[in-house]
Formats: structure tokens, C-alpha cells, sequence
């Protein structure tokens, strides 16, 4: 059975499918049959393959809400910012992962200063790793109404941190609250004049 076929069998929710043993050709000749396939997300990491099929509904609005929120709070600081949105960040025969979200500080440039990572389903695959060999500065996780942020440190190595270091005075706790409200167009207005105030 192959793994198009695996996936259609499996109930339509979100769902992740790890294969091991994957050599980076094999990868790519399958991202090139799903490459049509917008409900499927693919990560490679040194032999290890995760299909994630399809993203759900609460993946997307959370996304979509946090990504609404940071550019609020950016506008409102007057910090110049590019979205880059979910594009693929690859090292060719080590490591594909698509961001949800990604963003430019200050200019555009070939690498985002902040990949954003929602966690719905949890897979095998050390996000932090796939992101690390492109030198991203800034790997933040939303995960169980949690925000973790992951700094670059001088040695090469992700570090937990308690602030952004483009936005050190962001109030994460402001920030999950406004994640959590249930309208999403309230909760912009509000972290916004939030911000003000």
C-alpha cells in the first residue's frame, strides 16, 4: 500500500505518518507527487520523513491568529517587517520544514529572523533541528496555549529564552491571552489597544 493510499484511509483529521530509513531522493520523489496536495505538510530531517495530512481546522485559526496578533503589535511599534508566511527552508539531503509562519525584521533577507512553529500533533522530528542548519535566529512553538521561544546562541545550539530579543518588551501572556479569545477579530482590536494603553 503506499503511502497516498495510507493517508486516504485514515479518518479527516489531522493526522501524522513518520517513515524512517527515507533517503533524501525518495523525500523529494514523493514531495514532487504531493506537491498539488495543499492539505499535506512534509519534513525531512536525516533519513526520518513526516507527512502530516490534513492540517485541521484549529491548526489553521491559531496560525492565522497569532500571525494577525505579532503583526499588530509590529505595526503599532512602528518595526518595519516582512511575513514570509510557510515557505520551505531546505538543506539539500539534511533537512526540509515548512514554518507556519516567518518573518523578516527590519529588511528582507535570505533567511527569516522568526520561524513560528503551531503544535497541534506532535511528531518525531526535532523542529528546532530542521531550522538550526539554516541559522534561523528565532524558532518560536505554540503548543497547549504555550508560546516557548528558542534563540540561537554563539555556538551554533537553540537556547530556551524568556524574551524575544526583537521584541523584548512583548508580553507573551498578553499575547496567549488574545490567542485564546474566541473572536478573532476582538481579539486583534483589543491586544491592540492592549498595546496603547
Amino acid at each position: 500500500m503506499s503511502i497516498l493510499e495510507k493517508l486516504a484511509k485514515q479518518p479527516l483529521e489531522e493526522k501524522l505518518v513518520t517513515l524512517n530509513s527515507i533517503t533524501w531522493e525518495q523525500f523529494k520523489a514523493i514531495e514532487t507527487q504531493l506537491k498539488n496536495n495543499r492539505g499535506v505538510r512534509l519534513t525531512y530531517l536525516l533519513g526520518v520523513m513526516e507527512i502530516m495530512s490534513p492540517i485541521g481546522e484549529e491548526h489553521e485559526y491559531i496560525k492565522s491568529t497569532f500571525g494577525l496578533l505579532l503583526e499588530a503589535y509590529m505595526r503599532e511599534k512602528g518595526m518595519r517587517f516582512y511575513v514570509r508566511g510557510g515557505f520551505t527552508l531546505e538543506e539539500p539531503g539534511y533537512a526540509s520544514g515548512t514554518p507556519d509562519e516567518s518573518y523578516y525584521i527590519g529588511n528582507n533577507k535570505e533567511i527569516p529572523d522568526i520561524a513560528i512553529e503551531i503544535i497541534v500533533t506532535s511528531g518525531t522530528i526535532n523542529r528546532k533541528e530542521l531550522y538550526q542548519s539554516k541559522k534561523v535566529p528565532e524558532v518560536w512553538f505554540w503548543k497547549s496555549n504555550q508560546i516557548k521561544v528558542f534563540r540561537l546562541n554563539e555556538s551554533g545550539e537553540y537556547e530556551e529564552v524568556s524574551k524575544s530579543q526583537f521584541f523584548p518588551d512583548l508580553d507573551f501572556s498578553l499575547l496567549l491571552r488574545y490567542l485564546a479569545h474566541p473572536d478573532q477579530y476582538d481579539a486583534i482590536n483589543e491586544f491592540i489597544q492592549s498595546i496603547r494603553n
